[in-house]
């Protein structure tokens, strides 16, 4: 007995797969502060970033991947509680912009972003330095790079969050600590109680964001990998053409790409492990979370 039945056409399965899609709400910024609202679907993102699904997936609200940062050939992967992004050269995408925590974030990315971008001062002569600042090409080599900028503010706000959070404990915790030394119940134990958990589960995010920054400063190959702007600035046109057919395939062979172009531009070991403004930057974000942890005990 024939089975009965119909074709669908072509154009009614690519609707129903599009309806399928699950988009999400991010903000785009250039380089000069211009924000873009976009929903976008996952495979759009890819396409757009060449980055891999794994690394999306580690983006996911539903999914509570801890606090992390990664550094790929094209990308720099942020994860820190609430705040969610892909930072390459010349953008940023931030997830859930609408988000009480995220909104603070948006609107620092906005105002600093639009600022112009001042020198990075470093160790040497300060004589030289002021001489050579008002030479634009000095200017143009030694900014501050883009995605420094923007891990900046999100540092910045990960560290405002945790700070406020326990600041809130802290106004909680004293008050029962002071009314359970004062009359000791089953009420008043189980309060403390709920706060030493509250603080306990704090401590660990604290700590786990500062494990995460000191991974970085410990090693300086690490902290290169996450010079985007110089690694484009270094790529030469041959390695460049092929970065995108090698690049989906794995991380390991990113970073094989990567380290090839470096090499072949000639660049020395100096400039590539010259990492003193992130160094800068990691040391205090580590910092301000030992400082945390010690409110917290």
């Amino acid at each position: 007995m024939a089975i009965e039945g119909f074709i669908v056409p072509a154009e009614e399965q690519v609707a129903v797969k599009k309806k399928t899609l699950v988009c999400s709400t991010w903000v785009l910024f250039s380089r000069d502060g211009e924000k873009n609202l976009l929903d976008l679907d996952k495979y759009s993102i890819l396409r757009r970033l060449r980055i891999h699904a794994r690394d999306l997936r580690i983006l996911d609200p539903l999914l509570s991947y801890p606090s992390t940062i990664l550094g790929r050939e094209r990308a720099i992967i942020v994860n820190l509680e609430h705040i969610k992004a892909i930072i390459t050269a010349e953008e940023v995408l931030l997830r859930d912009p609408l988000d009480e925590n995220v909104i603070p974030v948006v609107e620092e990315l906005q105002r600093r972003l639009a600022l112009p971008c001042a020198p990075f001062e470093g160790q040497g002569d300060e004589d030289e330095q002021g001489g050579a600042q008002n030479d634009p090409q000095f200017v143009e080599e030694h900014e501050f790079p883009f995605e420094f900028r923007v891990l900046e503010v999100m540092l910045e706000a990960i560290c405002s969050y945790l700070d406020a959070r326990t600041t809130e404990l802290e106004s909680d915790a004293y008050p029962a600590l002071d009314e359970l030394t004062s009359k000791i119940s089953s009420r008043n134990l189980d309060r403390v109680r709920k706060l030493k958990s509250a603080m306990t589960r704090l401590t660990n995010r604290v700590q786990k964001v500062r494990d995460e920054l000191e991974q970085f400063l410990d090693d300086d190959e690490d902290m290169a990998d996450l010079y985007l702007s110089r690694k484009l600035s270094s790529s030469s046109p041959s390695s460049s053409c092929y970065a995108p057919n090698w690049y989906p395939a794995s991380p390991a062979v990113g970073s094989k790409v990567s380290r090839t172009s470096r090499a072949s531009s000639g660049i020395s070991n100096h400039d590539e492990n010259d990492v003193e403004e992130l160094e800068m930057l990691l040391e205090v974000g580590i910092l301000l979370s030992y400082v945390f942890c010690c409110r917290l005990r």
